[in-house]
């Protein structure tokens, strides 16, 4: 046999004048700093500028390609799971190839114009086809992944499409590696009925396909989810206990207390917020009881004025049964302590115990007391936190008031934001009553908020009430930047069939004296983007219902078409 081997990295002569020499990390610093800044060096003198960078690195590739010894192939991947929903109808199919293709598209020019923003409407697309339980072609999955990689809003909706075909493809790719472990729902998990099989990847398997484990195993036997959990605690990481534990946030019953209370005692002050939020969201819990003796001692009715009235005594100190209970005792900057520990204890209250306390008043009836010595906003926006929390869609209408109000003198929270999670415990046909109401009378400024929390497509009234905002601001000349975001909005959310009755908007009107420079074109291009992109959600909810005697679809794996301009 020769005396022969393979050659190395180590053994491959270089000229001593070769750029080989220079090490390839140092390469790499003068390609990312720039050849003026740290121009390459050969034998100690710099080297002429970008062309001697990329002939070192030439040289430094072909050198290291020529060390390699042959590998010994790697063995094929096991075939794709199966995927029995339905294929998608050709136009949808079609239509997405167009959707995903736009979204690497550059920009041209700003977002003015009358063309669609199609990257906007990927998760209107990516719910419809999910309702109507299609899968995703084969030969888009990898521009879908790459969507749902540079967009976490589309992961959840995407990865559901995916289905398990994404899944396999996902742990194919390392840049796809979040799909396995984006949600609880996308992660890999065995059969529930395998005692054996749930107590290995319990103990052995990567915390998404634990989380997915625990929540499938709540769902079959919530007694058997808790002992798996109990199984591991005390070993568990905090971070770990923490989602853990906000997990058993579904379908939480009584049963849970007892685990709920030990958690009261975990060495992670998040683990011990966390299970003291869970069992005051359990009216019937020991840790509910007591918070409500706290608060009850503190919030009373006052009967020695001509009329009832609310007296309010803050507590004095946060004990440590208060801290255990829950209580964090040292405010944010700029809150005092008592009225920091008094609206905790309130939020954490059954909303039921102030029934009773005030003699069996309705929630708008004690909203509506007077409180006494300035203390009815915080007492108000713990009541706020309260009705979301035990989601009490009594105290939510109570605590909003009626839609005309100003804000500012409501019965309830001011803030926005805090308004929107009042009105999401409502349901969804009357939160779009409410804030039709509230645009009427308030007008669009502060109505952003409160719209994206409004049902999809937005109801009638809703969608008028919009429109005929939009209208008046534009015929009044109003500077129009300030209502693109409820424009955007309105592009996504409003009733396709609304197109045809916007079209009278799309022409340019008078500027009034006064008026924003250029405001009329503004308006006129923004109503036109808003009728196009409502027909083409139009013709994109009719490619994906086809007619009932079958719209022919194409087998996966043949190309999808070109992706067509969308229809105006």
């Amino acid at each position: 046999m020769p005396d022969t081997a393979p050659v190395s990295r180590s053994c491959t002569p270089a000229e001593p004048d070769s750029p080989v020499r220079t090490p390839w990390e140092e390469l790499v610093t003068s390609a990312l700093l720039g050849t003026d800044r740290r121009p390459p060096r050969r034998d100690g003198d710099p080297a002429d500028g970008p062309t001697a960078l990329l002939d070192a690195a030439a040289l430094h590739t072909v050198r290291r390609r020529a060390a390699l010894r042959p590998a010994t192939a790697a063995a094929a991947p096991p075939a794709a799971p199966a995927d029995p929903r339905p294929p998608l109808p050709a136009a949808a199919r079609r239509r997405l190839a167009q959707l995903l293709a736009d979204r690497s598209a550059p920009p041209v020019g700003g977002r003015r114009g009358t063309a669609p923003d199609l990257t906007e409407l990927i998760p209107q697309w990516l719910a419809t086809a999910g309702a109507h339980g299609f899968r995703a072609p084969a030969e888009l999955l990898p521009a879908l992944l790459d969507a749902a990689r540079a967009r976490t809003d589309l992961r959840p909706q995407a990865l559901a499409f995916a289905g398990p075909r994404g899944l396999w493809l996902a742990g194919l790719n390392p840049d796809w590696r979040f799909a396995l472990r984006a949600s609880a729902g996308g992660a890999r998990r065995p059969g529930t009925d395998d005692p054996e099989a749930v107590r290995r990847l319990w103990e052995e398997g990567l915390f998404a396909e634990r989380v997915a484990l625990l929540g499938a195993v709540r769902a079959r036997d919530p007694g058997a989810a808790r002992a798996l959990l109990a199984s591991t605690w005390p070993t568990e990481r905090a971070e770990d206990r923490l989602m853990f534990l906000d997990s058993l946030r579904a379908g939480l019953t009584g049963d849970d207390e007892a685990f709920l209370e030990e958690a009261l005692s975990d060495r992670s002050r998040n683990v011990r917020a966390t299970a003291a939020e869970l069992l005051s969201a359990l009216p019937g819990s020991a840790l509910a009881g007591r918070m409500a003796d706290r608060a009850t001692s503190c919030v009373s009715p006052d009967r020695t004025g001509p009329a009832v009235s609310v007296a309010v005594e803050a507590p004095h100190e946060c004990d440590a049964a208060m801290q255990r209970d829950g209580v964090v005792p040292v405010p944010p900057s700029g809150r005092g302590e008592r009225s920091w520990w008094l609206g905790q204890l309130v939020e954490a209250t059954p909303l039921g115990a102030w029934r009773e306390r005030f003699g069996g008043r309705t929630a708008q009836e004690v909203v509506a007391l007077p409180v006494a010595d300035d203390w009815g906003g915080e007492l108000h926006a713990a009541w706020c936190r309260a009705a979301v929390r035990q989601r009490d869609p009594d105290w939510a209408r109570a605590l909003l008031g009626a839609p005309s109000t100003p804000p500012a003198s409501g019965p309830g929270t001011v803030s926005l934001a805090e308004r929107a999670q009042l009105l999401a415990v409502l349901p969804p046909a009357e939160r779009a009553v409410w804030v039709a109401g509230f645009i009427a009378a308030h007008g669009l400024s502060e109505a952003f908020q409160l719209l994206g929390v409004c049902p999809v497509p937005w109801a009638g009234p809703l969608g008028r009430s919009v429109v005929d905002a939009l209208d008046i601001a534009r015929d009044a000349g109003s500077y129009p930047w300030s209502f693109s975001g409820v424009m955007g909005l309105a592009e996504r959310c409003l009733n396709p069939a609304e197109a045809d009755r916007l079209e009278v908007l799309t022409t340019t009107p008078d500027e009034p004296e006064g008026a924003s420079p250029g405001a009329g074109g503004y308006w006129s291009e923004a109503f036109q983007r808003l009728v196009s992109t409502l027909r083409l959600r139009a013709a994109m909810d009719a490619e994906l219902t086809p007619e009932p005697d079958g719209e022919p679809t194409e087998p996966d794996g043949e190309p999808a078409p070109e992706p067509t301009e969308p229809e105006a």
